[in-house]
Parts: structure tokens; C-alpha cells; sequence
């Protein structure tokens, strides 16, 4: 038990690390906290810091994922004994702890007064290596609707809702035999459901037409022609 509470506070203080706030004071000398929506992920990095140091943050955003799924399971795995109900392997049971409270530690960040990012790039990084098939699709889905929109916080909802639609609709639907499905479908609802309730703020902006677009990013445009009067 000592072991285990270990890996979930290691991988809550990795996924606690404020990517955002450190690259804006390191390269900025701002505190991107009053900048933009104040918000601390790669969203507000790229309106605020630029693209070139928004993707570094998007990077490092993903990687704390990686390293509490990839690195810090496998350091706690080897003195690790784990009484195990579910069809997956002991150590993927703890990758999907690991990484939840990666997520977790993202969003309610213990160095900025436990407030944070949306966790979408931290989720990114814990699921690739659980659902990578699933998680390539939903991403086709998220760049999908930035490009026809040009909100990137519409592309993560839609992404984060589709994920485990997919999953679903592989394993149901197409009979792709996904291992552990069982377990993994429930899992990927509960991430669905936290990573949507995080844009909560930018669902009532989008709904009153105040969300921030990237107008840059908004590549696939319908335009409605009008016929001559007359």
C-alpha cells in the first residue's frame, strides 16, 4: 500500500509541474497566469508565448503523461504486490492509476494553488500507450474540427467524447478484439467525462459566441453564397 500511494503522489507531482508557468518565466519573463485566459495549458502557451514555445509546452504537457505511465509505474512495479480483479496485467492496471493522477495533478496543480490546465495533453501522453489505436482516431477527430472551426477547445471536446465512442464502436460494432475492453471502456468514460467537465468554462463561451478562435488555424471554411434579389 506504501508503494502504491507512492506512485500515485510521484505521478501527481510530475503531472503537477506547470509547464506553462516555467517556459513563460524562463524564455518570457512573464507569468502567463495574467495573460490570455490565465489558463495554464498549451491553448493560452500558443495565444500568449507563440507557437515555436507553445509546442515546447504541449511537449512537456504530453510527456508528463509518458513519464508517469511509462517510467514511474515501472520504478514502483518491481516491490510492488498488487491484488488484481481486472482483465488487464498488474502493470497496466497501474499504468491507468499513474496516469490518472498525472491528469489530476495537471488540472489541480499543487505549486499553483491546485489550479491548472484542462489535461488534455497530459491524458494525451498517458493514453498512447493504452489505446493507441483509439487515441489516433480521436485525435484525426480534434484536428478535424480545429481546421472547420477554429477552436481548438471545441476540437478537445469533441475529441474527448469520441474516444471512448470509438473504443465502443471497434470493439462492438467492428468486433476489433480490444484486451480488456471490459475495463478500458469504463475507464475511458471516466477521463471523457473529467476532460469535458475542465471545458466547462469554454462550453459557456461557445455557446454565447466569446470563445477565442485561431484564426490561423481556421483552414476549412463554408461560406454561404446569396442568391441576386430580383
Amino acid at each position: 500500500m506504501l508503494n502504491l500511494t507512492g506512485l500515485i503522489i510521484a505521478s501527481y507531482l510530475v503531472g503537477s509541474i506547470p509547464s506553462a508557468l516555467i517556459i513563460g518565466k524562463l524564455f518570457k519573463k512573464i507569468d502567463i497566469r495574467k495573460f490570455g485566459s490565465g489558463n495554464l495549458g498549451s491553448t493560452n502557451a500558443f495565444r500568449v508565448l507563440g507557437a515555436p514555445l507553445g509546442i515546447l509546452v504541449q511537449m512537456m504537457d504530453i510527456s508528463k503523461g509518458l513519464i508517469a505511465v511509462l517510467l514511474l509505474t515501472n520504478l514502483f512495479y518491481s516491490n510492488l504486490p498488487f491484488v488484481n480483479h481486472t482483465p488487464f496485467e498488474d502493470i497496466t492496471v497501474l499504468k491507468i492509476i499513474a496516469g490518472i493522477s498525472a491528469v489530476l495533478g495537471h488540472t489541480f496543480s499543487v505549486f499553483v494553488n491546485f489550479k491548472g490546465g484542462k489535461g488534455i495533453n497530459t491524458a494525451l501522453g498517458m493514453l498512447i500507450s493504452l489505446a493507441p489505436v483509439d487515441v489516433g482516431i480521436s485525435v484525426g477527430f480534434f484536428i478535424l474540427t480545429v481546421l472547420s472551426s477554429g477552436y481548438v477547445s471545441l476540437g478537445s471536446i469533441v475529441a474527448s467524447f469520441f474516444f471512448p465512442v470509438i473504443m465502443f464502436t471497434r470493439e462492438n460494432i467492428f468486433k476489433v478484439n480490444i484486451y480488456g475492453y471490459n475495463t478500458l471502456i469504463f475507464f475511458s468514460i471516466a477521463i471523457s467525462i473529467l476532460l469535458i467537465y475542465n471545458h466547462r468554462e469554454n462550453i459557456k463561451r461557445l455557446l454565447y459566441g466569446n470563445e477565442s478562435r485561431f484564426e490561423k488555424l481556421w483552414i476549412i471554411r463554408v461560406f454561404k453564397i446569396k442568391a441576386p434579389l430580383g
